[in-house]
């Protein structure tokens, strides 16, 4: 005999749709807006401070949903940049709130470890309090390495900001002679964004009514399907992400369709970049070139050049890793043992 029969029933109902759902395509990477903190507490007549709190308890129970239904990494926008023009005390209340939650999150470390939870901070971290930073950064280092659970959580960050930053990574590595422009695309570009770890997103979902992306993951959402939800996030369901997801799968097939037009897009521009400069080297050695072209046919000489521009690009990505490792270690090991513990 159950205490909540009616809770028994909704259970039922519950899984029963999310089995239904599992019968067709399911996202593997979802972002999420979480829109609506703050008009929920004036709705409610609480302050701000509890209107965010019940935003985070939203977030933990509907990180259970998708997990239950197979969405294996969430991406959440936690903190614009922007949001650093509110007033000094809702900032401050959302340092505070985030300051407790990182803590929090490292006084579980075996409940991570147990259940495989990666978590990962995307922005720019170094605009938040030091020891918020420190706390981002013991929370990324312990659970850099699970795998069977994603949550990204985009702090201090836009995407316009997140562009900015990525194309400054790139400019650098062409003055340091670790890449050529030629070797600068669409995919280099990504690849140095803060996201650049996160699987492709499939589904982008934003709640409160507001029709817009707020410079979050305008880039990454090209090719994904939007969902635009008339609720406050405090007040999102399950049933909510049902209906989410049941529109990705209506919009699957046009989604893929769409990505791979734009891959062999892609495909084709970087073969007519690599031909452009393999002909731009040849002029330049123009006395040597019949001689060139009678030793290596084009083809081939394209083809080895593509060789030399992927040795360098994973050179130079792997150097970018490195520095932002670097970066989260060395913010762990300046971190007084007394907060550590």
């Amino acid at each position: 005999m159950s205490w909540f029969p009616e809770r028994q029933q909704h259970s039922w109902l519950q899984r029963t749709c999310g089995s239904i759902l599992k019968a067709g395509p399911i996202p593997k990477h979802v972002g999420i807006i979480m829109d609506g903190n703050r008009r929920f507490a004036s709705k409610n007549s609480m302050d701000r401070a509890e209107g965010h709190l019940r935003g985070f308890d939203k977030l933990a129970d509907t990180l259970d949903w998708c997990l239950n239904l197979g969405i294996t990494e969430v991406t959440v926008y936690a903190f614009s940049i922007e949001n650093f023009k509110r007033s000094k005390d809702e900032v401050s209340c959302l340092m505070e709130l985030a300051r407790q939650k990182f803590e929090r999150l490292m006084q579980e470390k075996d409940m991570l470890q147990k259940h495989g939870v990666c978590i990962r901070v995307l922005g720019d971290i170094k605009l938040l309090p030091l020891d918020i930073q420190q706390n981002i950064a013991e929370a990324v280092n312990f659970t850099k390495n699970n795998k069977r659970a994603i949550l990204n959580v985009c702090f201090a960050y836009t995407a316009r900001d997140d562009m900015c930053h990525a194309m400054r990574e790139l400019a650098s590595g062409v003055s340091q002679g670790l890449i050529r422009e030629s070797d600068i695309s669409e995919d280099l570009l990504q690849k140095c964004m803060y996201t650049s770890s996160c699987k492709q997103l499939d589904l982008l979902i934003r709640t409160s009514g507001e029709v817009r992306l707020s410079d979050f993951l305008l880039w990454e959402s090209a090719f994904s399907c939007l969902a635009f939800v008339k609720v406050l996030w405090p007040e999102f369901s399950v049933w909510h992400l049902y209906a989410a997801i049941l529109h990705y799968q209506r919009n699957h097939q046009a989604l893929q369709n769409a990505r791979q037009s734009s891959k062999l897009e892609q495909d084709q521009l970087t073969r007519e970049s690599d031909y452009r400069s393999v002909m731009e080297e040849l002029d330049k050695q123009a006395d040597e070139k019949d001689k060139l072209q009678e030793r290596i046919s084009v083809q081939d000489r394209v083809q080895q050049y593509a060789t030399l521009r992927q040795a360098r690009i994973n050179t130079f990505l792997n150097q970018l890793e490195a520095e932002r490792t670097n970066m989260l270690e060395n913010m762990v090991s300046k971190r007084p043992v007394s907060c550590a513990s």
